[in-house]
């Protein structure tokens, strides 16, 4: 897979839409990524996203429209995690995750 020549941060609070935190491009995205692994963040990767949210500026929240998208990635992040909210106790077990 080629290297990312972009890279953007968001930070979801539980209480107001995602924000761009970080952003970079060429170098300094890939310092953002190596940092990044290094804190056991999650990356994702996709290209289209990333052409979308490049035009936000630093702390501006996502677009409406991506509401679902990035709540759809929050949520697997929090599962691939181990994280599950308490009305899914036992969900772990059937999906074979360590919680």
């Amino acid at each position: 897979m080629k290297q990312p020549d972009s890279a953007i941060g968001l930070l979801y609070d539980g209480r107001s839409a995602p924000s761009v935190t970080v952003k970079g491009f060429g170098e300094l995205a890939q310092e953002i990524i190596a940092l990044a692994k290094e804190k056991d963040i999650l990356i994702h990767q996709d290209e289209n996203l990333t052409k979308t949210l490049q035009h936000l500026e630093l702390g501006e929240e996502i677009p409406k429209e991506l509401y679902i998208v990035i709540a759809e990635l929050i949520a697997l992040s929090y599962v691939i995690q181990g994280k599950f909210p308490p009305g899914w106790k036992g969900l772990s077990n059937k999906l074979n995750i360590k919680a």
